[in-house]
Protein backbone atom coordinates (compact mmCIF):
# COMPACT_ATOMS: atom_id res chain seq x y z
CA UNK A 1 0.00 0.00 0.00
CA UNK A 2 2.84 2.54 0.78
CA UNK A 3 4.22 1.44 -3.04
CA UNK A 4 0.15 2.69 -4.29
CA UNK A 5 0.14 5.76 -1.72
CA UNK A 6 3.69 7.29 -3.52
CA UNK A 7 3.01 6.21 -6.57
CA UNK A 8 -0.85 7.50 -6.85
CA UNK A 9 -1.74 11.01 -7.26
CA UNK A 10 -2.47 12.43 -3.96
CA UNK A 11 -5.64 13.89 -5.04
CA UNK A 12 -7.35 10.78 -5.98
CA UNK A 13 -8.86 8.03 -3.91
CA UNK A 14 -7.71 4.41 -3.81
CA UNK A 15 -10.42 1.58 -3.50
CA UNK A 16 -8.74 -1.67 -2.80
CA UNK A 17 -10.67 -5.02 -2.96
CA UNK A 18 -9.37 -7.41 -0.53
CA UNK A 19 -10.38 -10.84 0.28
CA UNK A 20 -11.53 -11.65 4.26
CA UNK A 21 -7.59 -12.76 4.75
CA UNK A 22 -6.69 -12.03 8.70
CA UNK A 23 -3.34 -10.69 7.34
CA UNK A 24 -5.45 -7.87 6.02
CA UNK A 25 -7.00 -6.82 8.90
CA UNK A 26 -4.26 -7.06 11.48
CA UNK A 27 -3.69 -3.68 13.68
CA UNK A 28 -0.87 -2.36 11.84
CA UNK A 29 -2.66 -2.37 8.06
CA UNK A 30 -5.85 -0.71 10.57
CA UNK A 31 -3.32 1.50 11.86
CA UNK A 32 -1.84 2.63 8.79
CA UNK A 33 -5.68 3.01 6.92
CA UNK A 34 -6.60 5.29 9.42
CA UNK A 35 -3.73 7.07 8.52
CA UNK A 36 -4.37 6.93 4.67
CA UNK A 37 -8.29 8.28 4.59
CA UNK A 38 -8.10 8.60 0.68
CA UNK A 39 -7.37 4.67 0.95
CA UNK A 40 -11.24 2.69 0.54
CA UNK A 41 -10.87 -1.27 1.73
CA UNK A 42 -13.50 -3.00 0.22
CA UNK A 43 -13.59 -6.92 1.83
CA UNK A 44 -15.70 -9.79 -0.45
CA UNK A 45 -16.08 -13.16 -0.13
CA UNK A 46 -13.50 -13.59 -2.65
CA UNK A 47 -15.81 -15.88 -5.26
CA UNK A 48 -14.97 -13.65 -7.76
CA UNK A 49 -11.53 -12.55 -6.89
CA UNK A 50 -10.12 -16.61 -6.37
CA UNK A 51 -11.07 -16.71 -10.48
CA UNK A 52 -8.86 -13.94 -11.04
CA UNK A 53 -6.14 -15.20 -8.38
CA UNK A 54 -6.68 -18.27 -9.74
CA UNK A 55 -5.51 -16.80 -13.54
CA UNK A 56 -2.19 -15.12 -11.79
CA UNK A 57 -1.52 -18.64 -9.74
CA UNK A 58 -1.73 -20.75 -13.37
CA UNK A 59 0.73 -17.88 -15.17
CA UNK A 60 3.31 -18.04 -11.96
CA UNK A 61 3.23 -21.94 -11.51
CA UNK A 62 3.13 -23.06 -14.99
CA UNK A 63 4.90 -20.47 -16.81
CA UNK A 64 7.05 -17.37 -14.95
CA UNK A 65 8.65 -20.01 -12.17
CA UNK A 66 9.81 -22.43 -15.35
CA UNK A 67 12.03 -18.93 -16.17
CA UNK A 68 14.35 -16.75 -15.32
CA UNK A 69 14.04 -12.89 -16.09
CA UNK A 70 16.90 -11.08 -15.96
CA UNK A 71 15.86 -7.30 -16.53
CA UNK A 72 11.95 -6.83 -15.78
CA UNK A 73 11.30 -5.80 -19.91
CA UNK A 74 12.27 -9.76 -20.25
CA UNK A 75 9.78 -10.59 -17.87
CA UNK A 76 7.21 -8.53 -19.33
CA UNK A 77 7.33 -9.72 -22.50
CA UNK A 78 7.13 -13.15 -21.00
CA UNK A 79 3.65 -12.42 -19.72
CA UNK A 80 2.78 -10.98 -22.98
CA UNK A 81 3.92 -14.51 -24.80
CA UNK A 82 1.77 -16.37 -21.98
CA UNK A 83 -1.46 -14.00 -22.62
CA UNK A 84 -0.71 -14.22 -26.87
CA UNK A 85 -0.61 -18.61 -26.22
CA UNK A 86 -3.53 -18.63 -23.70
CA UNK A 87 -6.00 -16.32 -25.77
CA UNK A 88 -5.51 -18.51 -28.90
CA UNK A 89 -7.56 -21.09 -26.82
CA UNK A 90 -8.94 -19.72 -23.79
CA UNK A 91 -10.51 -21.39 -21.27
CA UNK A 92 -13.04 -19.69 -19.18
CA UNK A 93 -12.99 -18.68 -15.77
CA UNK A 94 -16.36 -20.23 -14.32
CA UNK A 95 -18.80 -18.57 -11.63
CA UNK A 96 -20.20 -21.41 -9.71
CA UNK A 97 -22.62 -18.55 -7.57
CA UNK A 98 -26.27 -17.75 -8.62
CA UNK A 99 -27.42 -14.18 -7.91
CA UNK A 100 -29.00 -15.21 -4.63
CA UNK A 101 -26.19 -16.56 -3.46
CA UNK A 102 -24.66 -13.83 -3.78
CA UNK A 103 -27.05 -11.24 -2.57
CA UNK A 104 -27.61 -13.17 0.48
CA UNK A 105 -23.81 -13.15 1.09
CA UNK A 106 -23.85 -9.29 0.64
CA UNK A 107 -27.18 -9.03 2.99
CA UNK A 108 -24.63 -10.32 5.68
CA UNK A 109 -22.21 -7.09 5.24
CA UNK A 110 -22.60 -4.46 8.05
CA UNK A 111 -24.58 -1.16 6.88
CA UNK A 112 -21.30 0.84 6.88
CA UNK A 113 -19.28 -1.30 4.74
CA UNK A 114 -21.95 -1.37 2.04
CA UNK A 115 -22.38 2.57 2.36
CA UNK A 116 -18.61 2.59 1.38
CA UNK A 117 -19.26 0.39 -1.98
CA UNK A 118 -22.37 2.41 -3.56
CA UNK A 119 -20.98 4.12 -7.00
CA UNK A 120 -20.18 7.79 -6.33
CA UNK A 121 -19.27 7.54 -2.18
CA UNK A 122 -15.78 8.19 -1.05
Amino acid sequence: MRTIDANTPKDLHVHLTMDNDTTHKTQAVKDWLADHPRFHVHFTSASWLNLVESFFDTLTEKWLKRQSHVRVKDLQDSIRHYLKIYNEDPKPLLWHKDADTILQSVARFPPHRLARCRPGSA
